[in-house]
């Protein structure tokens, strides 16, 4: 496994032990936030939404570039991944997606038809993967003590 190769897996392990971001079209400055659910295999994030949100009507003309920004400290993983934003009407993928917190938004369960499942294939993200809160901590005081800089992590770019 190259270098390379060890870093996309780092970040498509945190991803996946994280359960929302930031999501919005690159030309609009506004996100809003949205559960999404990994798929490393094909370097795609999805999202289930209502078809009347800003998001899905945007896209509802055509794919768009878009950008979903993760923050989470206790996994570590600091990102902004950008991609192309679309609508999807794949059933069985909602079929695979579908979940009590999804299900919590929609009256009619899978069978609602307000229903919307965005998918945003991937094409670069920048990365920051830091040790988490003890690490900082431990680095912060290691730092005061020896007079070093803190390790802070790694950061890095993927394309996909």
């Amino acid at each position: 496994m190259t270098h390379t190769d060890d870093q996309s897996r780092d970040f498509w392990d945190r991803l996946d032990d994280i359960n929302s971001g930031m999501l919005g079209l690159a030309q609009d400055p506004r996100l809003v936030p949205m559960s999404h659910y990994a798929e490393p295999e094909t370097g795609t994030l999805w999202f289930i939404t209502a078809k009347g949100t800003d998001l899905a009507q945007a896209v509802a003309s055509g794919p768009a570039p878009a950008l979903h920004v993760v923050t989470e400290e206790s996994a570590g993983l600091f990102a902004r991944i950008e991609g192309t934003l679309s609508l999807s009407d794949d059933r069985a993928k909602l079929d695979e997606l579908w979940n009590a917190v999804a299900a919590s938004w929609f009256e009619d369960g899978k069978q609602d038809p307000d229903i919307q499942l965005m998918r945003l294939d991937l094409a670069a993200a920048e990365v920051w993967l830091t040790g988490g809160n003890l690490r900082f901590l431990y680095e912060i005081a290691k730092s005061k003590i020896t007079g070093s800089q803190p390790d802070m992590g790694r950061h890095f770019a993927l394309s996909f």
